[in-house]
């Protein structure tokens, strides 16, 4: 399993273009040791040449550029992008989908619920049905009685994929925001059935249940969510009223925060941190967080980072 980490940073990206944090004032004018980052996609494929989106970050054009892997090789119009799959419907997750226009018909998986907000709400498969046939859904069954049965995706024939419900929250847009129900918000767990290996991947985590903990142990690396180190960081920072748990993140930071989750995990377990919001102090490798980090372990994604599992 080859995977790519395309975008490494929460909606906004990082810099965010309207915030003059000290995070986002730092990397500007390139007084604090941190990087860009655009907003948090990854792409995964068996084979290195058919990859399978996750998520269509707004900044696709810019992720696709970067990134060889994905440019046209063979035909006139062409792409390595094989198909895309969503997490959930948030804007920073979907919205890449109108610049991938022109590649259309265009399959793309995901829960019932995510269909119905790009249906309604945020109507992106209307939309898009204009161009070439669209978005055909390709829907994602989250049913807990047959997890373990997973699903394939064609072009990806040695990847079996779990869709597992997280709690979390749905996007502002939908109606289900702030009452969540299954299939609003999910992670995957990928196993290469060649290798053995496994991925779990969670951009978008606000509560660890019992059955995500089990996941999480289960996975030779860890992809999780790193939005915020404290819960009320972005109120400490006056740049906005919403903690972690109003958005569906758990924080990094306390008692019972993602570290002391990830703390637990086995050892030999690779732990990365994703979707890293720009007012996050392990943004700033010199931080004292960032330390903590280091000292336990754990990793920052980047733009960039290629995995090999």
């Amino acid at each position: 399993m080859q995977v790519l980490v395309l975008g490494s940073a929460a909606g906004g990206g990082f810099p965010q273009w309207n915030c003059n944090c000290p995070n986002c004032q730092g990397v500007r004018n390139n007084t604090i040791a941190a990087e860009s980052r655009t907003q948090s996609s990854i792409a995964i494929s068996s084979d290195g040449e058919r990859w399978l989106l996750c998520n269509a970050s707004p900044d696709i054009r810019a992720q696709i550029a970067a990134n060889t892997e994905l440019h046209p090789r063979q035909n006139l119009r062409d792409t390595g992008i094989a198909g895309v799959l969503l997490v959930d419907a948030q804007i920073d997750h979907v919205t890449g989908l109108l610049s991938l226009r022109e590649g259309c018909p265009l399959d793309v998986w995901c829960t019932p619920n995510v269909h119905q907000d790009l249906s309604t709400g945020f109507p992106l498969f209307e939309m898009l049905g204009h161009w070439q046939g669209g978005l055909r859904w390709q829907p994602i069954d989250i049913d807990t009685s047959r997890h373990e049965a997973g699903f394939t995706v064609g072009f990806c024939p040695e990847l079996k994929f779990t869709a597992v419900a997280l709690d979390s929250n749905a996007p502002p847009y939908s109606p289900r925001r702030g009452a969540p129900t299954p299939g609003d918000n999910i992670g995957l767990f990928i196993e290469d059935t060649a290798s053995g290996s496994s991925l779990f991947y969670a951009p978008g985590l606000g509560r660890i249940s019992d059955s995500t903990r089990a996941w999480l142990r289960r996975a030779d690396c860890v992809l999780v969510d790193g939005t915020l180190w404290h819960n009320d960081e972005m109120q400490r920072l006056g740049v906005g009223s919403a903690t972690g748990s109003d958005m569906g993140h758990l924080a990094l930071a306390g008692e019972h925060g993602l570290l002391s989750e990830l703390d637990r995990l086995p050892e030999t377990t690779r732990r990365i941190l994703i979707h890293i919001n720009n007012t996050n102090p392990i943004l700033d490798e010199a931080s004292a967080e960032r330390a903590v980090l280091d000292a336990r372990g754990i990793e920052v994604a980047r733009d960039g980072l290629k995995l090999s599992l």
